[in-house]
């Protein structure tokens, strides 16, 4: 199938992780231009390098989300190199695990600084492009915890709900222009976060890790974590032209770990 990304220029934030490299390889695979923006230039470079020798075409860029004077200087960058951004991947690194309560206000601060408003901020970046050649995807990766709360992730489950709010109020604003805003949402996904929340988990509660795994597993009514991959490819379906008709939607690929309808 014809995805219809072919020339289309993808951003994606987070792109040295095990999520956003999978999005970006996939995008690429499709034919899109990715850039690649880490705050770690070397994972993300790597991930470029991988998308340049399969004959795709890659930037990667080393980019703090927390600092918001970057932001139009990246862009302009991406917007010489690759062409106007059409397809907008916003995935951020989650805060330490932690209650809600009792945490300290610099804490709070610096999270939804990295994880809420550098997305707001790139995404009105973007906006415009996208508006003028009535075509673009705003694709925000968030987590399982904004519909069921995640037990120890006080911070993620309160920061990252408000990006579905704002995602569909947005959806509403742009649609007529061709623009679409869509959360989607990861389950258990065999990353080095989820295995780091595992080890975590041992640590607390004085377990084996893989004790830990094996439970979170069975927990899953696929009985498995997910493979970056399969969370990739669904990214790209969003970024196509077959989705054109998806927007303010909250898409969950959880291999059917949340229990709620």
């Amino acid at each position: 199938m014809d995805l219809g990304l072919k020339g289309k220029t993808a951003l994606v934030l987070g792109a040295g992780g095990g999520l956003g490299s999978a999005i970006a390889t996939a995008l690429a695979d499709e034919g899109a231009n990715v850039a690649l923006a880490d705050i770690a230039q070397d994972a993300a470079q790597k991930v470029a390098d991988g998308i340049g020798a399969k004959g795709g075409k890659a930037i990667a860029l080393g980019w703090d989300l927390k600092d918001l004077s970057v932001i139009d200087g990246n862009i302009s960058r991406i917007e010489k190199e690759l062409g106007g951004v059409d397809v907008l991947v916003n995935v951020t690194g989650g805060p330490p695990p932690t209650p809600a309560a009792g945490q300290k206000v610099e804490l709070w601060r610096d999270s939804f600084e990295g994880m809420i408003m550098s997305v707001i901020a790139i995404t009105d970046r973007v906006l415009p492009g996208m508006r003028t050649r009535k075509w673009g995807r705003i694709i925000t990766s968030t987590s399982s915890g904004v519909v069921a709360p995640i037990p120890n992730l006080g911070i993620s489950n309160a920061l990252r709900l408000s990006l579905v709010g704002w995602s569909k109020t947005l959806a509403a604003e742009v649609g007529r222009d061709g623009v679409t805003s869509n959360i989607i949402l990861p389950g258990r996904i065999a990353t080095k976060r989820i295995r780091f929340l595992d080890e975590k988990k041992a640590e607390r509660e004085g377990k084996k890790v893989e004790d830990v795994s094996a439970a979170s597993e069975a927990s899953i009514p696929l009985g498995r974590y997910g493979d970056p991959e399969e969370y990739g490819a669904t990214v790209a379906f969003l970024a196509s032209k077959q989705a054109s008709y998806i927007t303010g939607s909250v898409i969950r690929v959880d291999g059917g770990l949340i229990a709620s309808v």
